[in-house]
């Protein structure tokens, strides 16, 4: 007999299969004689009170052989396939558009501007050692987008946008852990994401799909709304290539892009986006308020049993909202730059989240009153404003990497910190007043966000907190507007603008889905 039973328990059952055995024998009544087997079906920590509840959901096989479950992933060779669609950008949602295509018979051709996930790390290496940042391959550019080295944060609310299940099925065919199909804030740690992009690529290959990497595009040739072909450059040699749908999925960074199209005369429109700072406490401080303890073995006693503890705060300031993004806990604040002259940070955190700081980005969103300064710069307004802050905070952090930053407290008070406190910002950092960097708008409205969090978590304004700056990479600030129904650009027809750089996604399961339904697009018209 097969039983599905949903459980609140205690947070030190929940993680201990025997304890967890003996409480769901006990809540069915079953007998010494049963024999059962318990697989965790979700998953999710109730941190309201000090009695720390687990919620959890089980599938229970009683006196019968467990059912195997099959992930329902099938995918075929493509190498004969005359139906080929054509991918900008390896991210997530290039990889899983191309991993769509095999799934329907279809031929995917990437092409990806920087390098694979593996030569990626030397240049993540020279940027936090040498300062040096690659243009085409960094913690943004390259073999599985900006979410491969910061972070792997699986987490999303946009579940009427696509089968979630489905993208963290495949995620564990190429090698994740099951717990990603069970935990309600699934996360795979940036430490394994590497391994697992790489298997991505080798099933497009080994079905008959291409992977170029170290290609970019350049140009794009259309006669009235239909692409012809597009320009690719490799190894300082341009090579034009037939294209007859284009899914372009460049991320939020790809700037050029937003250019070409604005010169190509392809529309694009200016977008609300977020900017704001990384701030960073220990992780032990965090998991006090979180878990509700009130010394330190308080603190390694339950997370001998819980994992590293988040956090998720919002409130209006200034006619604004602030919030906090990818938050990563147990995590390091990393340099996310893609041009030498600007400073930008984001966060990651290993699979173990063991690491001794909290760090998470506390933003403001901006609208698109607050670009009226930028409005000679058409639809590219927030990217101009975004470009002026990041290059800010290069030059007050020194024209290296080095980042511009302040101790919390400090920040709230208007005060310049006389000594920063350490900070798990490799490339170092130097004290400055942060408003100067980000503008005295999104300064204050920070200030005021920030002490509205203090009082939802007590004693979250310290000088053992630190901020560094910035944190502008949250999304991008252009749309490239598609039609509703076909996804096909308003303008271009068979040009399908994808995910978060075209501003229809907002980490790697939304992007991942927006790939797959471009392609299930496409896949209407065949």
């Amino acid at each position: 007999m097969k039983k599905e039973l949903n459980l609140a328990v205690a947070a030190h059952i929940a993680y201990d299969e025997q304890l967890l055995k003996q409480e769901v024998a006990e809540h069915l009544s079953l007998k010494s004689t049963d024999t059962f087997f318990i697989k965790p079906l979700r998953r999710s920590i109730d941190a309201r009170s000090r009695n720390i509840k687990v919620n959890l959901k089980l599938a229970v096989w009683i006196n019968e052989p467990v059912s195997e479950d099959n992930l329902g992933i099938q995918y075929k060779d493509v190498s004969d396939s005359k139906n080929t669609i054509t991918i900008i950008g390896a991210g997530p949602a290039g990889l899983y558009a191309a991993l769509r295509c095999l799934e329907l018979g279809i031929k995917p051709v990437i092409f990806e501007r920087g390098k694979d996930v593996r030569d990626r790390r030397r240049d993540l290496a020279a940027i936090n050692k040498e300062h040096l940042v690659n243009p085409e391959s960094n913690y943004c550019f390259g073999e599985g987008g900006a979410g491969t080295y910061s972070d792997g944060k699986l987490y999303t609310r946009s579940s009427k946008r696509g089968d979630i299940e489905h993208i963290l099925k495949t995620f564990v065919y190429h090698g994740a852990d099951e717990v990603i199909l069970v935990d309600a804030h699934p996360h795979i740690g940036t430490n394994k994401l590497p391994n697992i992009i790489s298997n991505m690529r080798e099933t497009i290959l080994k079905h008959g799909g291409e992977v170029h990497f170290h290609s970019k595009l350049t140009d794009i040739n259309y006669n009235g709304e239909i692409i012809s072909s597009i320009l690719v450059e490799k190894d300082q040699t341009t090579a034009e290539y037939p294209c007859s749908h284009l899914v372009l999925a460049t991320g939020h960074s790809a700037r050029d892009i937003y250019e070409l199209l604005d010169r190509k005369k392809i529309t694009i429109e200016v977008k609300p986006f977020a900017l704001g700072v990384r701030v960073e406490h220990p992780q032990e401080f965090i998991d006090k308020i979180q878990y509700s303890c009130h010394t330190h073995d308080e603190v390694v006693s339950k997370r001998s049993y819980l994992p590293a503890s988040s956090y998720s705060l919002v409130h209006q300031a200034q006619g604004h909202g602030v919030y906090s993004f990818c938050m990563c806990p147990g995590g390091i604040i990393a340099p996310c730059a893609t041009a030498q002259e600007e400073v930008v940070t984001n966060g990651w955190s290993p699979s173990k989240r063991n690491n001794p700081y909290a760090n998470s980005g506390i933003v403001v969103g901006l609208e698109l009153i607050d670009f009226e300064p930028y409005k000679q710069f058409g639809a590219l307004a927030g990217l101009q404003l975004q470009k002026e802050i990041e290059q800010r905070a290069w030059q007050m952090g020194g024209k290296t990497q080095t980042a511009p930053a302040q101790n919390l407290q400090d920040f709230v008070n208007n005060k310049l910190s006389s000594k920063l406190i350490d900070c798990s910002y490799q490339p170092g950092t130097q004290s400055v007043q942060m408003t100067d960097v980000v503008g005295k708008m999104i300064g204050k409205t920070l200030q005021e966000g920030f002490k509205a969090f203090d009082k939802k978590m007590r004693g979250y304004i310290s000088n053992e907190a630190i901020i560094v700056g910035v944190e502008s990479r949250t999304s991008t600030p252009v749309r490239i507007p598609r039609d509703k129904i076909s996804l096909q650009h308003v303008q271009v027809k068979n040009l399908y603008p994808c995910a978060e750089g075209a501003g229809y996604a907002g980490g790697i399961v939304s992007a991942a889905m927006d790939g797959v339904n471009c392609v299930n697009a496409i896949a209407a018209l065949y």
